[in-house]
């Protein structure tokens, strides 16, 4: 997996022993725990809660769950199997409704136990599901160099040797080595940058937690901000480009990204700084014709009103909690896939994308 590559060495999935462990994204930075999850209902509790987020690495962790899924099943109801199968996998799929790399890689696990004729549908399902763990960190390398190859460009007309980011789209948020940061990790092995920003993330502080964490690992300097002088530092001229991750893009090139990260967009729009998505195809979901008709997932209110177990805010106060915005593909100067750049995205030329290596 590629894994004697500078800067990556972090892997926050992995399948052994016939179960599934999750690094609990959770407690990080303060504590490493490693979760060992052995049913699809745990699972399901995992995505949903946020042991496991980021798109990429949700699908990888929805395939793992649909092996259980198939293994209690099979050893449960032997004579109505199918059934039970499917009503587990619906309940992974419910976990969280915008990343649709879960629907993906649901959809490769349903396809690869129809298709098999073998009397081991398990080891078929688990291959299926080992082959998109691995086929993502394969891919992120490649989407980490096509983007330093963009940059690379860019730096013609931009001086400044940092780039901006927000939320997390490391290895972290994905099968390993990490999307945007994926970008980042193969720029600073070519030493084009110096310097890494990362927005705190409001309000699960991914940014701070994670991303930061993340950078520490593998020795790339970082600078955490909070999320409203992101503006304010791109007014500087500190920064040569802001790179960022996406749980969905639409056929037009809108991109659903963690909150915040239109405001981040208009930002780099005013003060000509390029703002570049890194994201799989699985990413992409050309049945959605633009950002409108994806679902935007609203969290507890809790999670603003409150830091930790002390509430922070008067009694009687309400909060409005989206997980993620919608960035027009207007704001975006090019989205960044394992089949290649499309700069200036619209519907036309993510269809030639798409279509390329389909």
């Amino acid at each position: 997996m590629n894994s004697d590559l500078l800067y990556d060495s972090i892997r926050p999935i992995r399948w052994a022993d016939d179960g599934l462990y999750l690094l609990d994204q959770r407690r990080l930075p303060a504590e490493e725990v490693e979760l060992q999850l052995t049913t699809s209902a745990d699972v399901a509790i995992a995505i949903k809660d946020m042991v496991v987020r980021g798109a990429p690495a949700i699908g990888i962790t929805a395939a793992y769950g649909a092996v259980l899924a198939l293994q209690s099943a099979l050893q449960e109801s032997p004579d109505d199997w199918q059934s039970s199968f499917a009503a587990q996998l619906s309940t992974l799929e419910a976990a969280r409704p915008t990343a649709i790399n879960l629907a993906w890689a649901l959809a490769r696990i349903r396809q690869s136990v129809a298709l098999d004729n073998s009397a081991d549908l398990v080891a078929s399902a688990l291959t299926c599901a080992l082959n998109i763990h691995e086929q993502d960190i394969n891919d992120n390398h490649l989407m980490g160099e096509s983007g330093a190859d963009l940059f690379s460009r860019w730096q013609t007309h931009q001086s400044a040797r940092a780039v901006l980011t927000h939320c997390n789209a490391g290895a972290l948020a994905t099968g390993g080595y990490g999307t945007a940061l994926g970008v980042v990790r193969s720029l600073y092995a070519r030493d084009l940058i110096e310097q890494v920003y990362a927005d705190e993330t409001r309000p699960w502080l991914q940014g701070a937690r994670l991303t930061a964490w993340e950078l520490e690992q593998e020795g790339i300097p970082s600078c955490l901000l909070a999320d409203s002088a992101a503006a304010a530092l791109m007014q500087s001229g500190a920064i040569g480009a802001v790179i960022v991750g996406s749980d969905r893009i639409a056929a037009n090139g809108d991109v659903v990204n963690k909150i915040g990260t239109y405001a981040v967009a208009l930002a780099a729009r005013y003060h000509h700084i390029p703002f570049m998505v890194v994201a799989p195809t699985s990413t992409v979901d050309m049945s959605v014709s633009s950002g409108e008709a994806i679902p935007i997932e609203q969290r507890q209110s809790e999670e603003l009103l409150y830091f930790g177990e002390q509430r922070i805010t008067p009694a009687n106060a309400h909060a409005w909690n989206p997980v993620f915005d919608v960035t027009p593909a207007s704001l975006v100067s090019a989205i960044v896939t394992e089949r290649g750049v499309v700069e200036s995205p619209d519907k036309q030329s993510m269809q030639a994308m798409m279509n390329n290596g389909g």
